[in-house]
């Protein structure tokens, strides 16, 4: 049987790869548990994450076959929601390189990532109420927060997809590269997160996504954290040594 999603482990990143080209990438339950158990090892050795679909497409959708037979239970579950917002809260930045569809489930996972980036082919957005249902793993609170208001109901109540161009106007893609150069660019961002302070990198991450209620005191807390380490007392040292030649 081939894995749903193949993973590529290196040093400071892991690509994930959606494995299933015959379905375009459909989400499935096997998908899911895959995704699951690399979030697992992530958060336990944090790295960045990159995340790429097989065959020319992202992720076209959930498993409409699978989809079609859950019933009340299985939505209480959150199967997709769940999976999606654990990815949401890696400890470090995750990277969706989306090339060709990413529709219904496959666009909320990329707007679990933090950063996208798009082909010239990417068709991006939510047809779920045309099949009557809901976008209910992500899309209906986060697209307006990455969107705003207007271009969410757009895309949410009247099935607008976007192109590559529309997408990248409104900063849901990062960047658009020709096909062919999407890996090397998705492997571009990681090298300039990477760059950065990889502890500074994750608490900022976590303290944008507490709750506004939370701040300033965990803004104060992450940065007592990162007063004290050595990297930078290191970091600062060379660039103060930097400023005098």
């Amino acid at each position: 049987m081939t894995a749903a999603l193949l993973v590529e482990e290196h040093r400071d990143r892991v690509l994930w790869r959606l494995n299933r080209p015959e379905q375009r990438n459909a989400i499935d339950r096997d998908m899911v548990a895959a995704l699951h158990a690399a979030c697992a090892e992530v958060e336990a050795e944090p790295r960045i994450v990159l995340i790429i679909g097989e065959g020319g497409t992202f992720a076209a959708g959930a498993d409409i076959a699978q989809l079609r037979e859950r019933r009340r239970d299985a939505a209480l579950q959150g199967i997709n929601s769940t999976v999606f917002d654990r990815i949401h809260r890696l400890p470090m930045p995750t990277i969706g390189l989306v090339d060709g569809y990413a529709l219904g489930g496959g666009a909320e996972l990329a707007y679990a990532c933090d950063f996208r980036i798009g082909t010239p082919g990417t068709k991006i957005g939510n047809p779920e109420t045309g099949l009557g249902i809901l976008a209910a793993a992500g899309a209906s609170w986060r697209l307006l927060e990455l969107v705003g208001e207007p271009l969410a109901k757009e895309i949410l109540l009247a099935g607008r997809v976007l192109n590559a161009q529309e997408a990248l106007e409104v900063r849901l893609l990062n960047e658009v590269v020709p096909a062919p150069d999407l890996a090397a660019a998705g492997q571009r961002w990681a090298d300039k997160i990477a760059a950065q302070a990889p502890l500074a990198v994750r608490l900022t991450k976590t303290v944008m996504q507490a709750p506004r209620g939370a701040h300033p005191v965990i803004d104060d807390v992450a940065q007592a954290v990162l007063f004290e380490t050595e990297e930078k007392h290191e970091r600062m040292t060379a660039f103060l040594e930097r400023r005098k030649r």
